[in-house]
């Protein structure tokens, strides 16, 4: 019995790789993680093409019981399908460890992801520096823990990935306070949004990092999928730019 964790591409539905399709086909049980990354579909596009039914993995299976989709691989197979692909974040690596610890023979099928796509906008693979995350700013809570790390590619020559942030069930505080369990709505940060952050970041910091009148930039949102757009520009020239949905 295999847990596998299939990487489902950039696209749509049909950018899965055959051995992932046949991966998908031999299995009782498949799951979607919809918690780190944005499906440019949805669910019942998946489970018409690949004709099966598909279980919504959400943050809280992802985070607190991830047991409930790698025990399953015991008795038979499972498929974690996973939106680019499945090694790209930590979240995906430590569910390789826990099902490898627990028994489980684990197969994971890459597929193509954002690491890799970015050099559509232009800018070489090889110059490529640490990437970061851009967490979203709240009231009481500005983390700028990227902005060392963009210097440091900065002073070295390189480029820097930003991956922007994404709030996907997240408890509304207010409600569980009235003994009601509710969740915010879905936020999935801009490049707009994000440009603002990092404006601040340098402002914050002052370290000459770069400078958001002069230093250039490139915003990329949907990559891989027909409705891309890749628009390059200063900080605060992308932030006026239309980036669209998420």
């Amino acid at each position: 019995m295999v847990f596998y964790l299939v990487g489902l591409g950039l696209g749509d539905e049909q950018d899965i790789t055959i051995r992932g399709q046949r991966a998908i086909e031999s299995c009782g049980t498949v799951f979607l993680e919809a918690y780190t990354s944005v499906l440019g579909v949805d669910q019942e596009k998946l489970e018409a093409f690949y004709g099966k039914p598909i279980i919504i993995a959400d943050r809280n299976m992802v985070e607190s019981e991830a047991e409930k989709i790698y025990e399953p691989a015991k008795d038979g197979n499972v498929a974690l399908l996973v939106v680019g692909d499945p090694v790209c974040a930590t979240t995906h690596t430590d569910i390789i460890i826990r099902a490898k610890e627990f028994g489980c023979k684990v197969q994971v099928i890459h597929n193509a992801s954002v690491m890799g796509a970015v050099g559509s906008c232009g800018l070489q693979l090889y110059n490529f520096g640490q990437t970061v995350s851009i967490p979203f700013f709240e009231e009481n809570w500005r983390p700028t823990s990227f902005y060392p790390k963009i210097k440091y590619n900065r002073d070295g020559g390189m480029h820097t990935l930003c991956l922007l942030d994404i709030k996907v069930k997240e408890p509304d505080f207010e409600q569980l306070m009235k003994g009601k369990t509710a969740f915010l709505p879905p936020r999935y940060m801009s490049v707009n949004n994000c440009c603002e952050q990092l404006i601040e970041a340098e402002s914050k910091h002052g370290e000459n990092c770069y400078d958001p009148k002069t230093t250039l930039c490139v915003g990329l949102a949907r990559l891989g999928q027909d409705s891309q757009q890749i628009v390059s520009g200063t900080m605060k020239e992308l932030l006026s730019v239309d980036f669209g949905a998420p």
